[in-house]
């Protein structure tokens, strides 16, 4: 392809000017520029070319005086819009996008999650046994997750809470952060082991403002470590708007000032892939609901219901909601190892997910076990939408 300039004379071109046609032919190659004549026409066919190659021509031409040659250059320099390759101005299709040789092996090569490249994640997922599905279970999550086969569960969804002593309930505080986090990495390991190729986590986290411990970084970083690939992140908008730790601290002075959130964070994690396979027959999420859920800023109220179930730090049902129409299928494998009152159980139950969670605090599991009776009694006040 070429871009066509004619340039149009008074009398038909003479031997003198066919020569300076065959000079311009011989000075550039076929894919640079070529010359046409007829009898009084001389027609351009432009691709690239080295500009100032060309205005040299006359220079040592035995044609320069000749003012074909000139108005050949003329014709050229009035053209405005071209693009740059080289020494070179191209005229043709500068302005589409270019093509990469070998687009598809180097977007191989260069994958954007460089850090997870070198993991050693088997691609081989399993079927999780029976016995696991569907339970409440009381205990360890270190110690159960183990008899949980690798690459089994599709998706994780959790909260850790900030102790895991086995008086969970009594919101003992008094852990050393280096034992707190040990303990919970120990958990969170075995969660990358039992999750499914290409399967997600979804950790909630509150960082400890008032501490100054960025939890979710020191989580997210562990992740990263573990060749797991960041997805995203979700900011949960609670609007909470007086929550403790306030906006004033050193009042009026930049000594101390306190920082005041209203949010809390979801870090999403996905193991080997971003994509995650499964039957379009089991999506249930609306096309408005897909709209309004992909931008990663959700308002939700917090659950107003924590005193009714006994438990001081819950997230709400819709929060569980979303991320399982929006990231997971219908008949997938949910898991939360810190289930406290079973609120991901119990969606998962009502969105028709299979579920499996695990608390060390008997009380609680006995909480969410009764939620989860409560909605199979009472399970013709939902409708299962197609």
């Amino acid at each position: 392809m070429y871009k066509e300039i004619t340039l149009e004379y008074n009398s038909d071109l003479d031997d003198m000017d066919f020569s300076v046609v065959r000079l311009l032919n011989k000075s550039f190659a076929e894919h640079e520029m070529r010359l046409k004549y007829e009898k009084n026409k001389i027609i351009i066919l432009l691709r690239e070319i080295d500009i100032k190659k060309l205005k040299d021509l006359p220079s040592f031409s035995p044609y320069a005086d000749k003012k074909i040659l000139q108005d050949v250059i003329n014709a050229i320099e009035k053209i405005k819009s071209y693009g740059i390759k080289g020494n070179k101005r191209n005229y043709v299709d500068y302005n589409k996008e270019r093509k990469v040789k070998d687009r598809g092996e180097k977007e191989i090569s260069r994958e954007q999650y460089y850090y997870a490249k070198c993991h050693n994640f088997s691609s081989k997922n399993n079927i999780c046994p029976e016995e696991h599905i569907n339970k409440i279970i009381v205990g360890d999550s270190e110690f159960i997750l183990k008899n949980i086969p690798e690459n089994s569960i599709d998706l994780i969804v959790t909260s850790p809470p900030y102790n895991f002593g086995l008086e969970y309930e009594s919101n003992e505080d008094a852990h050393y952060w280096e034992t707190y986090f040990d303990k919970l990495f120990k958990i969170l390991e075995e969660c990358i082991r039992v999750l499914k190729y290409g399967g997600r986590i979804f950790i909630n986290i509150q960082p400890l403002f008032s501490d100054y411990i960025p939890t979710h970084h020191i989580i997210s970083n562990f992740f990263l470590s573990k060749k797991m690939i960041w997805k995203g992140e979700i900011l949960w908008e609670k609007n909470n708007y007086n929550c403790k730790y306030t906006a004033w601290g050193s009042w009026k002075s930049p000594s101390n000032p306190y920082l005041k959130y209203t949010w809390e964070f979801i870090e999403i994690f996905c193991k080997g892939d971003l994509k995650k396979t499964g039957n379009n027959k089991d999506i249930d999420i609306s096309s408005d609901e897909f709209k309004k859920w992909v931008v990663a800023k959700w308002s939700i109220a917090p659950e107003r219901n924590m005193k009714d179930y006994g438990h001081p730090a819950m997230f709400p049902e819709e929060l569980v909601e979303r991320i399982l129409k929006l990231f997971s299928y219908k008949n997938d494998i949910v898991l939360d190892p810190f289930n406290g009152v079973g609120t991901t159980t119990v969606v998962a139950k009502r969105l028709k997910r299979k579920y499996i969670g695990i608390d060390i605090s008997p009380d609680y599991c006995n909480v969410a076990q009764k939620r989860i009776d409560d909605l199979d009694a009472n399970k013709g006040l939902f409708v299962d939408e197609p």
